[in-house]
């Protein structure tokens, strides 16, 4: 890709951040490193999210090149190899509205880098201010956004391959996760609150991180599913094509290095093997669901005894957040994997990973306030 090209598309993903900085400027009238870190937060949100409905349409691979489109910044002027690809396939992988998809979401993800750069100048710039630790972990915010474009790049040119892409998904939730994390610090700093260690002996810490693990791996499970296209492996719900232990592969399904589509011999994936895909993320849906009840029980008796809303308010969007999971999921198998039904999956994990990082963050003297 030409340098120009390059040029291009830093002026693009400036652009999107430089807009979000001026909304954020229009509402409040002023700047501040909370509201920055809680703007990058929001809009690395919406990235999951377009990032799911990208992969969804199949527009993983409407530009089958990186970081541009057929070696130019945009679409448009890519408009003659995208109709030529477009006249021997029509349904893609590489159409206009395909090639549009995966370019903004390009675009968005450019822009969270634009934001996170601008974080971690800040940082430094008033690290006096701001604190070592705020300053540090906007520095390993900004590795982790590098490591997750590399990954990107990689998703294309390996051509969607599982391991690739889940991985993908894991990073973006594990930025969100990190930004989340320098959002209860920098929230500290905003209220002038004392940024000394705080102490772990809160009620629901340990149970709390023990969740969020088993909410991890049954991520990385939905993510195997959904990037292996296993998703309609069991068309049938509570039973999977009439059986509660259906004829499965797990050796086959579970082998991570290997194309799309493809076992690790070469041969085509099998249904048993997409079965064995299916079924374990179903089967740890039950635990991670009923882990997140426990939880939200555990912080809705806290709340009871504690003068604060803020346990409160966690505990009732973590028993929403896993009710919409159940809710969707089942929709995914029963609808027949529809768009927005699949969406808000990934959203509902997604806004899990932001609750469970707050909730593991709420020290003691706040609990005690």
């Amino acid at each position: 890709m030409s340098l120009i090209a390059w040029i291009q598309l830093l002026l693009i993903g400036a652009a999107i951040g430089a807009v979000l900085l001026l909304i954020m400027w229009w509402k409040f009238k002023q700047f501040s490193f909370h509201r920055l870190v809680l703007l990058t937060v929001f809009f690395t949100f919406d990235l999951i999210l377009f990032g799911a409905f990208t992969r969804l349409t199949d527009s993983g691979l409407g530009c089958p090149d990186w970081p541009g489109c057929y070696g130019v910044s945009n679409p448009i002027a890519a408009l003659a190899q995208i109709r030529e690809a477009e006249s021997l396939m029509p349904t893609g992988p590489v159409t206009l509205s395909k090639a549009w998809i995966e370019m903004l979401h390009r675009y968005f993800a450019m822009g969270v880098g634009f934001l996170i750069i601008i974080l971690v100048v800040w940082s430094w710039m008033k690290k006096q201010a701001i604190g070592a630790k705020i300053s540090r972990t906007s520095i390993g915010i900004l590795i982790l956004v590098c490591v997750q474009g590399a990954f990107g790049a990689w998703t294309v040119t390996l051509k969607l391959q599982p391991v690739i892409v889940t991985i993908h998904l894991m990073l973006g939730l594990t930025l969100l996760a990190a930004l989340t994390y320098l959002s209860s610090l920098s929230s500290r700093l905003h209220a002038n609150a004392d940024l000394r260690p705080v102490r772990t002996d809160v009620p629901f810490k340990k149970i709390a991180w023990i969740v969020l693990a088993i909410l991890i791996l049954q991520i990385f499970l939905g993510g195997w599913v959904s990037t292996n296209y296993a998703v309609l492996a069991c068309d049938d719900f509570p039973l999977c094509h009439g059986a509660w232990y259906p004829e499965m592969n797990f050796s086959e399904g579970f082998s991570l290095w290997r194309e799309l589509g493809k076992a690790a011999d070469g041969d085509h994936l099998s249904i048993e093997a997409l079965k064995a895909i299916h079924w374990t993320h179903r089967v740890g849906a039950i635990f991670a669901v009923l882990a997140v009840f426990y939880l939200a029980s555990k912080l809705w008796l806290v709340s009871k005894t504690n003068s604060t809303s803020t346990i409160k308010f966690w505990a009732t969007a973590l028993f929403g957040l896993g009710l919409l999971q159940v809710i969707t999921g089942m929709s995914n198998i029963i609808l027949d994997w529809p768009l927005l039904a699949a969406v808000l999956h990934t959203g509902g994990a997604a806004a899990m990973v932001f609750v469970m990082i707050r909730v593991v963050n709420i020290d003691h003297e706040r609990l005690s306030s």
